[in-house]
């Protein structure tokens, strides 16, 4: 039986990748773990995003996984290091493959990062944007009341674009911009409004493709693709059903169904283990 690839995030921001990662990788079956009992991450402190990392990592690690995505910035950012060291499975973060898809489209050199508070405060794309190229101009706004918002799925409820605007005005009153990272895999669900509060010019980035494209290649690498049409995918929460299937609905629109059978449970995360701290 052909072994899973693993995706934690802190809630259902992570689906956004696992769509890419089928829609590149057809062949792969997905253990999926989002953690909503305890989203956001992005407004915690750096001991908590570890510690709750390191708990997904541990209950996700009792699948037969080939690698693990770590599908959520504020988590690649604190804890991708670490679990690269922990684990003996590639480890895939997003800040990185955002990255160099922000640098392939810039033009001006002047990439705007949005994310969550804590992916915000690391700077962690500012740094790895510079790491290759050293001349951009990086301006970098959190914006702590998109998460919430997704998780609860009231985006697809109310009008967000007053809102969205308001948030963003201190890009959009500059002009400073002409690529924006979405450094948060929330915020594709709502990059439609983004882009209409940026404007056409602004090139809108999200790290999930090139994070898919990646994986794609280190699994080719060590001859880690599967071969064989998968029979089944697991998506596991540990908070509220009924808010993730919504999302869920609005992301796969029943597509799933069509060449899988799909398993969606919502369990609790057990204690950490002192190995993982």
């Amino acid at each position: 039986m052909e072994r899973a690839i693993g995706v934690i995030d802190s809630g259902v921001g992570g689906l956004t990748v696992v769509n890419e990662i089928m829609r590149q990788l057809p062949n792969e079956q997905i253990v999926y773990l989002g953690d909503t009992k305890r989203c956001p991450y992005g407004s915690r402190e750096e001991s908590e995003i570890k510690e709750f990392t390191y708990s997904m990592v541990r209950e996700i690690m009792t699948y037969d996984l080939k690698m693990l995505v770590i599908a959520c910035n504020t988590a690649t950012a604190y804890t991708l290091k670490d679990l690269k060291q922990m684990l003996d499975i590639p480890v895939i973060g997003v800040i990185k493959p955002g990255s160099r898809a922000a640098i392939s489209v810039t033009q001006t050199k002047k990439i705007g990062i949005i994310g969550t508070e804590a992916t915000i405060k690391s700077r962690a794309y500012e740094y790895s944007l510079k790491e290759i190229n050293s001349d951009l101009e990086v301006q970098r706004l959190a914006c702590p009341s998109f998460v919430p918002m997704i998780e609860s799925g009231d985006y697809l409820k109310m009008n967000t674009l007053e809102m969205i605007k308001e948030v963003l005005s201190p890009l959009t009153n500059n002009k400073m911009i002409d690529t924006l990272v979405l450094g948060c895999t929330h915020y594709p669900l709502i990059a439609g409004e983004i882009g209409e509060v940026l404007g056409e010019d602004i090139h809108i980035i999200s790290s999930s493709g090139e994070t898919a494209r990646e994986m794609s290649v280190i699994l080719d690498q060590r001859n880690l693709l599967s071969k064989d049409l998968i029979s089944s995918h697991l998506f596991l929460m540990t908070g509220n059903k009924d808010n993730f299937k919504l999302v869920y609905e609005n992301i796969f629109d029943n597509r799933l169904s069509n060449f899988a059978d799909v398993e969606i449970k919502q369990i609790e995360l057990k204690e950490l283990e002192e190995s993982y701290k």
